[in-house]
């Protein structure tokens, strides 16, 4: 029996959508919502933003589905309409996400957001903090570049090492031919000698 191929039905996500976590609020689950609403709002926003590491966690699934969604469907279906008007709080957003960060990610093989730890204050209570950012944001990167490093004294220090110890390498090869090459000359003369000396004897 053919069964229908579902996969296409369905978005496909970057990275798994986490269960909903158990996040205290006073108001409940509605006040919870409000919260990742705000957040979800504050990322597509400032497309960096600092926080707590299990709000960050769960309001990044959202994010993500909301873009894979817009690049899906487009502007023109009414359900990631809605997806969009319910998580985005401030509406200039929504024309952001599909004119801005839709075109942004359409090459992207890659999941849309990153999420970093960040350190934590101390002393104080224990947290985890977090950092949670849209890729190809305006800001400098949060991990250090370390393709362009050869200035640096060591790597310096090293690059002289590595030449002085080539030269020796190379001074010490050139000695070696030399003298092979010069035993070599002297049995050439040595036989050429023989040689003569065969010669004269003959004669």
């Amino acid at each position: 029996m053919n069964q229908a191929d579902v996969s296409k039905l369905m978005s496909q996500m970057r990275i798994a959508v986490q269960r909903p976590r158990k996040l205290k609020n006073i108001d409940g689950p509605e006040g919870r919502l409000r919260k990742l609403r705000k957040t979800v709002t504050a990322l597509f926003k400032h497309e960096r933003i600092e926080l707590y590491y299990n709000r960050a966690d769960e309001a990044r699934g959202y994010a993500e589905l909301l873009i894979s969604n817009a690049m899906r469907y487009g502007d023109r279906h009414k359900a990631t309409m809605e997806l969009a008007d319910y998580w985005l709080l401030e509406k200039q957003l929504v024309h952001k996400l599909f004119k801005v960060l839709v075109p942004r990610f359409e090459s992207s093989n890659l999941s849309y957001t990153r999420i970093y730890k960040a350190p934590r204050d101390y002393p104080g209570m224990y947290y985890k903090k977090s950092v949670l950012e849209l890729r190809g944001n305006p800001y400098p990167p949060l991990l250090p570049d370390y393709s362009n490093n050869r200035n640096l004294i060591h790597n310096v220090l090293l690059d002289e090492a590595r030449k002085d110890y080539r030269r020796e390498r190379l001074a010490e090869l050139a000695d070696k031919i030399a003298k092979e090459s010069a035993e070599n000359t002297k049995d050439i003369v040595c036989a050429a000698e023989v040689n003569i000396l065969e010669k004269v004897e003959k004669n």
